[in-house]
């Protein structure tokens, strides 16, 4: 079974391609939104996220995500902080995930691929990118936030040209080359690479 990331920077579309991966029949690991159930369910994460941000961390026994984001998103060490704390255990249960996998290949989408480390152990990675005045815009309408907001949170990732030159394979999501079609290319490519590996192992 092929272990392949799926990564890109904020606004690239990449859970759009994860969601044609789905409709492809393959499975697909949601970094982002698992890192979140941990930090609502994992005790220990809780615990530690209480002991470095303090007791309004969790409301009701919900995390306090304005609380979090107020802290972390202007300050990169605080965010470090948080990141040390989550990112374990969110790469831990990508690996429980994994062991339970069936298919010839299984895709683990994460916007922190690189930057987290856990890009370690992937046979493959796909980047999803686009122009910055278009992720710049989807971002705005998305999350209804202005020019400004959306920059800073691109400056809390790597720069996407490096991201990009990172992954073993890129697919341009810009609104004009059609994805689908890229997309469904690259899963016969893998579904074949998949099966020469069984082949030969």
């Amino acid at each position: 079974m092929l272990k392949v990331g799926l990564t890109g920077g904020i606004g690239s579309g990449k859970s759009t391609v994860a969601k044609i991966f789905e409709t492809l029949g393959i499975p697909v690991f949601d970094a982002d939104a698992v890192a979140k159930t941990i930090m609502h369910t994992n005790a220990a994460v809780k615990t530690a996220v209480i002991h470095a941000f303090g007791e309004a961390a969790y409301k009701d026994e919900q995390l306090n995500r304005k609380y979090i984001a107020d802290i972390v998103f202007k300050d990169p060490f605080q965010l470090e902080i948080l990141n040390s704390i989550v990112h374990p255990a969110t790469m831990q249960a990508a690996e429980d995930w994994f062991q339970c996998q069936k298919a010839p290949y299984v895709i683990k989408e994460a916007a922190l691929l690189f930057e987290a480390g856990s890009a370690a152990g992937l046979d493959l990675i796909i980047g999803v990118t686009a122009p910055q005045h278009v992720r710049i815009h989807r971002v705005m309408q998305r999350d209804s936030v202005g020019r400004q907001e959306v920059l800073t949170r691109m400056g809390r990732q790597i720069d996407n040209s490096i991201k990009m030159r990172l992954c073993d394979v890129v697919l341009v999501n810009d609104g004009i080359e059609a994805i689908l079609p890229q997309v469904l290319a690259l899963h016969e490519q893998l579904l074949k690479q998949a099966n020469n590996d069984c082949t030969y192992a």
